[in-house]
């Protein structure tokens, strides 16, 4: 077994802790300070975001609904894997990102060598054509 004082634990702003990495799962807690966002992005995993402390919204981006949440300790997310989202902290938060399976479909960490090179070569073709 293992366990985790989250609301102990001596993180910092924009330093993510790994808590647990492992073929299924992978934990994080993360530091968001007060006025600060993760702004619009997206993960290719299932995720649980849990508000250990402070308080967040958390927006749906992309589709037609506006949805948001907003709250304070025990705020519990869940995310689809490729659901865009943001999150804004409206004072400094301490939360916990589960993220499942790890790597998820289409991560960059999940790809062979061979779908790296690829897409490395895909990338400098596309920025050979923007200059």
């Amino acid at each position: 077994m293992k366990s985790w004082k989250t609301s102990e634990l001596g993180t910092r702003p924009h330093e993510p802790q790994v808590l647990s990495s492992t073929e299924d799962s992978r934990a994080i807690v993360l530091e968001l300070p007060a006025g600060e966002s993760l702004d619009e992005h997206v993960v290719h995993e299932r995720a649980w975001l849990m508000l250990v402390s402070g308080e967040l919204v958390v927006h749906a981006v992309g589709d037609s609904s506006g949805d948001r949440v907003e709250g304070g300790p025990g705020l519990l997310v869940e995310f689809d894997p490729g659901e865009r989202h943001r999150v804004d902290a409206r004072s400094d938060a301490r939360f916990v990102l589960i993220l499942t399976p790890w790597p998820g479909k289409g991560h960059p960490g999940a790809l062979t060598l061979e779908e790296k090179a690829h897409v490395r070569e895909r990338a400098a073709e596309r920025k050979g054509t923007q200059d």
